[in-house]
């Protein structure tokens, strides 16, 4: 039975298994299994460039990161397997974590299971990946191949009206692509949207392309009215999906408290669920920060109490 068992992997999970590694627990991280749509390593391993972490003065691929994370994390004892959770049974005082058919066995668990970006389900947004379409803006749109171009955010709510104001920061033109003819963002953040200078906003639009090449990238999108149903191209060098993420926590549902849009519920200021021994940390659990460091910091968190809960049974 292992001491702590971590589900997930990601900045959050690496950094929790390298602090229980570190206080001799010797955890077992179930990395995930290779997939289009949950990599092991987290979202930033289809991150190209990352220039927002401290540390990385001259920047890293996502994947280089990851690699060194748990590489670190590895070096003090923590151990991975490439294994999907599928299933937890948290009803006794063992935590059980179902990969399949097989069963692990812990005294406390961690869940960083994350949570996944929603696109609109193009091929040319998996054909485009990382070469113009990104869906963080705060991670992605400072770099060098969005400044001083036009760029495309989709979406119509406060995630959204955030990421444009962001983007405008650098970019050229910021197109606000929504198919309505008003914002579901709070009214002060689509005021802000629709009175900026650098910002248009392509109403009642829907992008059914987004169009490119293999040297440049994103190069445009392909607009169409859903009123009339004519269709435009759209010059931009990037792509910015802004219609919310989904956290990976299907297999919690019934299990641990979710709220309204399926986030891990913790107990204020901390890392606990409902169940004692399980803890969530990462975006699995946040939905306001999202970003790579803050993820970190909460799994440096889990692991410092799932050890200090431990060591209160005299595990």
């Amino acid at each position: 039975m292992e001491k702590v068992l971590i589900i997930g992997s990601g900045p959050a999970g690496y950094t929790a298994a390298l602090y229980c590694g570190r206080a001799n627990l010797n955890p077992l991280c179930l990395e995930g299994e290779l997939s289009k749509d949950i990599l092991p390593g987290g979202q930033l391993m289809t991150t190209t460039e990352v220039e927002n972490y401290p540390g990385y003065p001259d920047g890293i691929t996502g994947p280089a990161m990851m690699d060194e994370f748990k590489r670190q994390a590895g070096k003090f004892g923590a151990r991975f397997v490439y294994k999907t959770a599928t299933a937890v049974d948290f009803s006794g005082d063992v935590l059980k974590v179902l990969s399949g058919d097989e069963v692990f066995e812990a005294e406390s668990v961690i869940i960083a299971t994350g949570a996944s970006a929603k696109y609109l389900g193009l091929p040319s947004e998996e054909a485009f990946m990382n070469r113009g379409v990104s869906a963080c803006a705060t991670c992605d749109g400072a770099l060098p191949r969005f400044r001083n171009r036009p760029v495309v955010v989709l979406g119509g709510g406060d995630t959204a009206m955030e990421e444009a104001l962001f983007l405008a920061k650098f970019a050229s033109r910021v197109h606000v692509v929504h198919r309505r003819d008003k914002f579901r963002a709070s009214p002060i953040m689509a005021d802000r949207v629709v009175n900026h200078p650098k910002v248009t906003v392509e109403w009642n639009s829907v992008v059914d392309e987004i169009v490119g090449n293999d040297a440049e990238g994103v190069t445009g999108v392909l607009l169409r009215d859903v009123i009339g149903g004519a269709t435009r191209a759209l010059a931009c060098a990037g792509y910015f999906a802004a219609i919310g993420h989904k956290p990976n926590t299907d297999i919690f549902v019934g299990v641990l408290d979710l709220d309204e849009t399926g986030y891990i519920v913790a107990k204020p200021d901390s890392t606990y669920t409902k169940i004692p021994g399980v803890f969530a940390c990462g975006d699995v659990k946040d939905k306001t920060y999202r970003q790579a460091i803050t993820a970190a910091g909460s799994g440096c968190m889990a692991a410092i109490d799932a050890t200090r809960w431990l060591e209160s049974r005299g595990a």
